[in-house]
């Protein structure tokens, strides 16, 4: 009797071009002064964690983004990835990201 196994190859995102795969932050459901939003509201998040890095812009130094990095992004030209519930994953075109947060004294070469 012959065993087989059915192994379950995971899907992964590989941005192509001059793009980066995002994690957006979750949107703020409390205001900075403590007020708690309704379920309704939330303050949108434009800030996230890169998760991936397509090979052009990892090849060009004209861009100082690594994976894990957080940055600032614009949304507006990102195409939201269907690939998990919470739909948090965006790919993001390298020009829309406007800022990466850096601990103070940290510099990119």
């Amino acid at each position: 009797m012959t065993r087989t196994s059915r192994t379950t190859k995971l899907e992964v995102v590989e941005p192509i071009g001059k793009r980066v795969l995002i994690r957006k932050d979750e949107d703020k459901k409390v205001t900075k002064v403590g007020i708690h939003l309704p379920d309704k509201i939330e303050i949108p998040t434009i800030t996230g964690r890169v998760v991936a890095i397509s090979a052009e812009v990892a090849k060009d130094d004209n861009y100082p983004i690594e994976q894990y990095d957080r940055v600032l992004f614009n949304p507006k030209h990102g195409v939201p990835v269907d690939f998990e519930g919470d739909n948090r994953l965006f790919v993001i075109p390298v020009e829309d990201i406007v800022a990466v947060f850096r601990a103070a004294g940290e510099a990119k070469d």
